[in-house]
């Protein structure tokens, strides 16, 4: 399912946990992996001087240091290295630009990413509930589904039997879908779809009656049944899940109590162009709290064989 693997890390502690989810990915499917670093933005035009995205110190960069970085990252990921043939390249310019431009050169099935980009951000972004900008720029414009890890996985991908796909019935949500059930037939996982009925919007605000959200749960339901069910064929096995309440709670409730190893969710929340979507705020903080890897996907280019 994975043939090509793109892993952006900054090649420090915050990817960590990321490491371990890309390089177990690449034994797992046989994968070509690309370990790939923006080592720093140029300080102006085609100046030879960048700013380093680790330390934000100005650095001069040529072949020589370049290559140093590379030696750095070969390093940092030597135990890894041991078992893995991954391409390791380090490269000037905007983050979330050159990324993207990695990921359509080699034309990779997944990008793996850490929530966070520095070592100071992790603390602050629990309270501003804003995910790395780079991650959210290359969540946005990605063709392929971007796997985002905050925290170690204890399962993860050798091991994983659980898969929760939440949905909120726009089109991005339905690519998310055709990607969870993509990946649980390969690996004969548990598939969990799951909705959230958020009644903080139910009619602009006023409060509705229990029998209006009781609607709402079956309206939901009537959707998933006509739109969803349908396409679960050769699924190990699966359940179905509609609740109401705050979606980010509710998602992260139900993935703890099936024990999730992976949440697959559309990147925003709301049915608008993907391509002038911010990552959606329930996805946000779902990546902040989750103990399990998330995946964000937005274009459905690298599920569209699923029927």
């Amino acid at each position: 399912m994975f043939k090509k693997i793109l892993f952006a890390t900054t090649a420090s502690p915050t990817c960590d946990n990321a490491a371990m989810v890309a390089f177990d990915l690449e034994l797992k499917w046989n994968a070509k992996l690309f370990v790939f670093h923006v080592l720093g933005l140029p300080t102006r035009g085609y100046s030879p001087f960048v700013t380093d995205s680790r330390t934000g110190e100005t650095e001069s960069v040529d072949p020589d240091y370049l290559e140093w970085v590379e030696e750095e990252m070969r390093n940092t990921y030597d135990k890894y290295l041991e078992e893995s043939d991954a391409e390791i390249d380090a490269v000037v310019g905007n983050p979330h630009r050159e990324i993207l431009r990695k990921a359509r050169a080699e034309d990779v099935d997944l990008i793996i990413m850490g929530a966070h980009t520095r070592e100071e951000d992790i603390g602050a972004t629990r309270y501003r509930s804003v995910v790395g900008s780079t991650m959210q720029k290359v969540a946005k414009a990605a063709r392929c589904p971007i796997v985002i890890i905050s925290r170690p996985c204890t399962t993860c991908w050798k091991l994983f039997s659980h898969i929760l796909v939440a949905t909120d019935f726009s089109k991005a949500a339905f690519s998310a879908f055709r990607f969870g059930v993509k990946l649980a037939r390969e690996v004969k996982a548990e598939l969990h779809l799951f909705h959230a009925v958020d009644i903080e919007t139910l009619n602009n605000g006023q409060i509705s009656s229990q029998e209006e959200i009781e609607e709402k749960l079956a309206h939901a339901r009537r959707r998933i049944d006509k739109k969803y069910v349908p396409l679960l064929k050769g699924v190990k096995s699966y359940d179905i899940e509609i609740r109401e309440g705050t979606p980010y709670v509710e998602v992260l409730k139900y993935a703890r109590e099936k024990q999730a190893d992976l949440v697959v969710m559309a990147h925003h929340t709301r049915e608008i162009d993907p391509e002038l979507a911010l990552l959606g705020s329930t996805v946000e903080q779902v990546v902040l709290r989750a103990s399990c890897p998330v995946a964000s996907v937005n274009h459905p280019d690298k599920v569209a064989d699923v029927a």
